[in-house]
């Protein structure tokens, strides 16, 4: 069987993506957050100004989702307001548990329900993180700084940051397995040719 190739459009909005947080998160380490008593380093804005940025980029990825022909469907990565597709998200996780009980790894599954709403919830995670962030940024500008619904949104952000941290190194490390496995390769999704080629995988 052959998995079907992810549009050009999913590939560059997941790219450009996946650099912007890999960024947020590497200045996260060194930015110096602004109080009374210290200004903010170089670190910190550039954390401000590539979240603003991720943002846009998350807008376009949405975009891409719902508008996109090739590729997992806007349904299978949200499953949760669908029996059908619960269903099958509950079936795929029992799947992978007896296989891993059995110190065995999952077959790739390019339809595979589990993946795909793991795919859905990295990008919910994602696009509120630059999106409370933005907030941040923009809040002083229009009189709301000392809101407390944006100190409410900021520690929950704050709080989201180890998640993101555990996302980007759990989907990169699965990349990799799937990739040394015989699963989906690398270039496949990093490719920028219009129609990359496509993975045989064994039945």
């Amino acid at each position: 069987m052959k998995t079907p190739p992810h549009g050009l459009g999913t590939r560059l909005a997941h790219g450009a993506l996946a650099a912007a947080v890999i960024l947020q998160v590497g200045s996260s380490l060194f930015m110096q957050v602004p109080r009374a008593d210290r200004p903010a380093n170089l670190a910190f804005e550039m954390h401000e100004t590539v979240g603003a940025l991720a943002l846009a980029l998350a807008l376009v990825f949405w975009a891409v989702v719902i508008l996109r022909i090739a590729g997992t469907d806007a349904g299978r990565l949200f499953p949760w307001v669908s029996g059908v597709r619960l269903a099958a998200l509950r079936a795929d996780i029992v799947a992978h548990w007896r296989a891993l009980r059995r110190l065995r790894l999952p077959p790739y599954e390019p339809e595979g329900s589990l993946s795909a709403a793991v795919h859905g919830l990295g990008l919910l995670l994602v696009s509120y993180m630059a999106l409370s962030g933005t907030m941040y940024l923009v809040a002083p500008q229009v009189g709301y700084a000392e809101s407390g619904v944006l100190a409410v949104l900021m520690d929950v952000h704050c709080l989201l940051g180890n998640v993101v941290w555990a996302y980007l190194f759990g989907h990169a490390g699965l990349a990799l397995v799937h990739h040394f496995t015989g699963g989906l390769r690398l270039g496949e999704m990093w490719s920028f040719r219009r129609k990359p080629l496509t993975v045989e995988l064994s039945e």
